[in-house]
């Protein structure tokens, strides 16, 4: 009856403890589905606007494929243009090498025929023995002059018709220049645009990556949660019913116990009076247990179990979440600073649990407990007894914290309660 009792009381202790980190479990694995169902929208947005920046780049590299091949067509008119232009220079020069000589020539020629014809033709017209003889002189000197004259106009019209060419030819050159210029443009303005759109694409592509991993964490969190949740529940069934079990065996017993007392009084009324044997004082039980007085009189006198400056305080938004408010405080503190127990107890749980770190929790009696949270080292084990002030653990950032710091909390029938109201004023 002694142990059934003591079951029972422990059960009942328990069960606000378990309630308690039931709701918690469940409210973070609310957020964490109202987390995924946001993470799968983003990603959606995220995979159609990437969808949409790879069209446009591959209509940009399209275009950049077209404009190289006309810049590649362009380059080789070019290259028949020089060829071209540099074959018609080399026989100009030629050309103006041969007109050189020829106006040398034609020059002594000229000057010949200015200091001598005059004088020949006077001797020729005052010589009339032979009348034949001056007639073909005669006409040789037109021939001659004829001859010369129609190599002076075809020489000139060949040096025009090469300036016109090569007039020609250098305004097709600079038409094929321009064009080359304005698509040589066109292209890095496309090779500037391709750049951005891989810069974004390779933006979005580390995004989807990151959203993804924290997507499959996520995931991975809300799966451990569910496991976390499932098992509280049923160690809450279980002492459901293991509490009612020891209490229908405690009744049994107390109804046994007051048949034997009745059975007894009723055989030493009839064998022969005597004082019956019986036993003094209440029952005790861990559950009765009081260490350093009760904790319900302590309100506003506990000491902080740590010095140092308090990062958030009951009820603020935690994390920027407004969908989640913190149900007690952070202090930071050095790694390694030593938490103290702000009240006598006895440890009901010391072990690693997500979203906590290392996590001690003590039992202060009468539905009372104080959590210690993100500890560096864990100095007592479940069951262990601790006086107030008592070193329990010491300060850490473990359960994934940034810095060093201690979580502390204080449950009163299993509700979150202000630990400021319970502890002494700072300062």
């Amino acid at each position: 009856m002694f142990r059934a009792l003591i079951v029972l009381a422990l059960s009942c202790l328990l069960s606000p403890a378990f309630a308690d980190e039931r709701a918690q479990t469940q409210q973070q694995l609310d957020a964490t589905r109202q987390d995924i169902a946001e993470l799968k929208k983003m990603l959606g947005q995220l995979q159609q606007e990437k969808s949409g920046v790879q069209k446009d780049l591959r209509s940009t590299e399209t275009d950049i494929g077209k404009l190289e091949k006309q810049v590649e067509a362009l380059q080789q008119e070019l290259k028949k243009t020089q060829g071209e232009l540099e074959r018609l220079d080399h026989e100009k020069k030629k050309l103006q090498s041969a007109r050189v000589e020829q106006q040398r020539l034609i020059a002594i020629q000229a000057r010949s025929a200015y200091q001598n014809g005059r004088e020949e033709y006077l001797k020729l017209l005052l010589n009339q023995q032979n009348p034949e003889k001056f007639a073909r002189t005669l006409t040789y000197y037109d021939y001659l002059s004829q001859a010369r004259l129609e190599q002076l106009r075809s020489f000139n019209e060949t040096l025009r018709q090469l300036a016109n060419v090569e007039q020609d030819i250098s305004l097709q050159q600079a038409q094929l220049l321009a064009q080359q210029g304005n698509l040589d443009a066109q292209r890095q303005e496309l090779e500037k645009v391709r750049t951005e759109r891989q810069q974004v694409l390779a933006k979005l592509n580390n995004d989807v990556k990151a959203r993804d991993q924290k997507l499959q964490a996520r995931e991975q969190d809300q799966a451990d949660l569910s496991k976390v949740l499932k098992t509280i529940e049923e160690t809450l069934a279980r002492q459901a019913r293991e509490a009612e079990e020891a209490r229908q065996k405690a009744l049994l017993a107390a109804q046994e116990a007051e048949k034997q007392r009745q059975r007894e009084a009723l055989a030493a009324k009839d064998d022969a009076p005597s004082k019956p044997k019986s036993i003094s004082g209440p029952l005790v039980s861990s559950s009765g247990e009081t260490f350093g007085g009760a904790f319900s009189s302590a309100r506003g006198k506990l000491p902080w179990p740590v010095n140092g400056r308090l990062l958030a305080r009951f009820g603020e938004t935690r994390g920027g979440d407004s969908r989640t408010k913190w149900d007690g405080v952070m202090i930071s503190a050095s790694p390694g600073s030593q938490v103290r127990a702000v009240h006598g107890g006895r440890v009901v749980f010391a072990d690693w649990l997500r979203g906590a770190g290392l996590l001690v929790i003590l039992d202060h009696g009468n539905g009372y407990l104080s959590l210690y949270g993100h500890n560096q080292s864990l100095l007592k084990s479940a069951g262990d007894v601790v006086k107030a002030g008592e070193a329990i653990s010491t300060v850490g950032n473990s359960g994934g914290q940034d810095s060093s710091g201690l979580y502390f909390a204080i449950r009163q029938q299993g509700r979150p309660s202000d630990p400021a109201q319970w502890c002494r004023a700072q300062g």
